[in-house]
Formats: structure tokens, C-alpha cells, sequence
């Protein structure tokens, strides 16, 4: 007889991801991406959100067909004479510190999902736990909302340079 309640190893039950919570904030992710671009879909622009004298975040559009396009999504940190180039020694630390993420906005779904981010080439919709890397079980949802969070940053704080047209 034994003084601990009888259970198994695999009593726990597996993660299932909320589709209705990701695919609600993916679309929403799309709507907030088309405040930002203001209708500037040109392949290799370039887009930067000043937030402060030494943040700023930049969008790239990197691929556009007619129902997708690949956009990269960026944080810089400013010097005093602009994009200011890292040592050597140092720049892999400070790439490491900068977050990236690679979005695919999808045009017909009107949907927006991270694909990359950081160090994961390709975000998964469930991991196991404990994994190799540490992975939370719900890293798609999290990143995609850690992208909500960073679009709605540009829309409130962010200053953008535009040329005015003669």
C-alpha cells in the first residue's frame, strides 16, 4: 500500500492550440500591418518607426506575389549618427539581443503569421515540453502576439520619415 495517489506518467493532457485565438489575432495582426504600410507593398522597402532617440523597428518587404508577401520585422538600436555599425567583438551579442521575425501576410485570408523568429527557422503550432530548446508549448501563439504587441507600439509611438511629394 502506498501513501501517494496511483498515477500514471501520462495522466498529463496533451496541448491542443486554440485556432479560434490564433487565427482571430493573426487577422489582426494582418488589419494592424496595413495601418503601418499605408499601402507601400514595394518589393525591398524599407519602413522605420523611430520610438525614441536609440529604438527604432524596421519593416522590409522582402517577397510580394499576388496572395502573399514576406516582410521581415526588425528592432535597431540607434547610435548618435544613425544606424550606427557594431564592433566585431561585440556583434554577435548585440544580433542576438536584437529581436527579428519573418512575417507572411496572407492576402486572401487576410491573415498575418510569424514564420521565423530569432532562432527558430520555422515556428511550429505545438511543441513538446520539455524539448531540446525550451520551447514553450504555445511559442506560435506567443510570438504571433509578441508581433500584435510590437505593431501596436509603431502605431501609438512610432514616428515614421516621409517624403512629401513637389
Amino acid at each position: 500500500m502506498s501513501f501517494f495517489p496511483s498515477r500514471t506518467v501520462n495522466s498529463r493532457k496533451k496541448y491542443r492550440p486554440n485556432l479560434v485565438s490564433l487565427m482571430s489575432l493573426c487577422a489582426n495582426n494582418y488589419f494592424l500591418f496595413l495601418k503601418i504600410q499605408a499601402d507601400q507593398t514595394q518589393l525591398d522597402q524599407q519602413r522605420y518607426f523611430f520610438i525614441h532617440d536609440h529604438l527604432a523597428y524596421a519593416i522590409t518587404v522582402i517577397e510580394v506575389t499576388r496572395y502573399t508577401s514576406l516582410i521581415t520585422f526588425e528592432q535597431k538600436m540607434l547610435g548618435q549618427t544613425g544606424f550606427e555599425q557594431e564592433k566585431s567583438t561585440s556583434k554577435t551579442i548585440l544580433h542576438s539581443l536584437h529581436p527579428r521575425m519573418s512575417i507572411r501576410l496572407y492576402h486572401d485570408a487576410h491573415m498575418a503569421e510569424v514564420i521565423s523568429s530569432q532562432d527558430i527557422h520555422q515556428v511550429k503550432s505545438r511543441y513538446d515540453y520539455p524539448n531540446k530548446y525550451m520551447h514553450q508549448q504555445d511559442e506560435k501563439q506567443q510570438i504571433n502576439q509578441f508581433l500584435n504587441e510590437w505593431l501596436h507600439l509603431c502605431l501609438t509611438h512610432g514616428q515614421v520619415n516621409v517624403e512629401l511629394p513637389n
